[in-house]
């Protein structure tokens, strides 16, 4: 059934409009009394259309529940900014995985410095791959991607996370399943870009209360250690 997000929805009537509402209609040539899934907060909508013009589509809710795919725990990915184009795939993959959020971090071993105004333009298309995948995944929200953080921004905001963790892969690492998860709804996460983090770096997380994660003796890539460990996050947290 075709899946589209509002801000707000209520128990009377659902109205979609702007470039979604050219989809069901134009694209998708969707008809009155047809019925689709309109997601709003976490919850999802089972709703009829009653009328479409041609630039709104007016729905009738006919029934809600919380949607199925949303975790039980809100992870936040704080993620040092890679080369390339490879933010992309991490921004999909997270969503679809159940990350809330992508926090983009300028770390001392970022080989990409974009300022933050070359920066936000490119979070932008990010944006829009985290819609897609959050409308592909079935998700009951569209995680945010984040205005670029510099690395004492991100520390502190990742102070404010119930726990925070960092992938780091040298010693002093302990085992996922060794971090103290239980009753955590709201937890960080930190990866490191291609050139990992420095030792200061790397201090500086501990001290401000972030637990080291250590995911074995392979070193996996900026793009890959993602997946991995926001799948773990997820098997352990009784999410996958």
């Amino acid at each position: 059934m075709p899946r589209f997000f509002v801000e707000q929805a209520n128990s009377d009537e659902i109205i979609i409009t702007g470039e979604d509402a050219h989809h069901i209609g134009r694209s998708l040539r969707m008809r009155t009394g047809e019925q689709l899934t309109v997601c709003a907060e976490g919850m999802d909508y089972e709703c009829e259309i009653t009328r479409i013009t041609d630039s709104e589509v007016y729905l009738k809710p006919l029934s809600v529940n919380p949607c199925a795919a949303e975790p039980s725990v809100k992870v936040t990915l704080y993620q040092a900014i890679p080369k390339n184009d490879k933010l992309s795939e991490i921004v999909q993959k997270a969503v679809e995985l159940g990350a809330c959020e992508i926090v983009p971090v300028l770390t001392s071993r970022c080989v990409s410095r974009p300022s933050a105004a070359d920066f936000e333009k490119k979070r932008q298309r990010l944006q829009k791959i985290a819609v897609s995948a959050a409308k592909q995944s079935g998700r009951g929200i569209i995680p945010t991607v984040s205005p670029m953080l510099t690395w004492k921004q991100a520390l502190q905001s990742m102070q404010a996370q119930d726990i925070s963790v960092m992938l780091y892969e040298e010693e002093g690492g302990v085992r996922f399943g060794e971090v103290p998860l239980e009753g955590k709804h709201r937890i960080g996460l930190f990866i490191g870009s291609e050139g990992g983090i420095s030792e200061e770096e790397a201090q500086q997380a501990v001290d401000a209360g972030l637990h080291r994660v250590w995911l074995g003796s392979r070193i996996l890539r900026c793009e890959t250690a993602p997946t991995a460990a926001i799948s773990i996050l997820m098997y352990l947290t009784k999410n996958l």
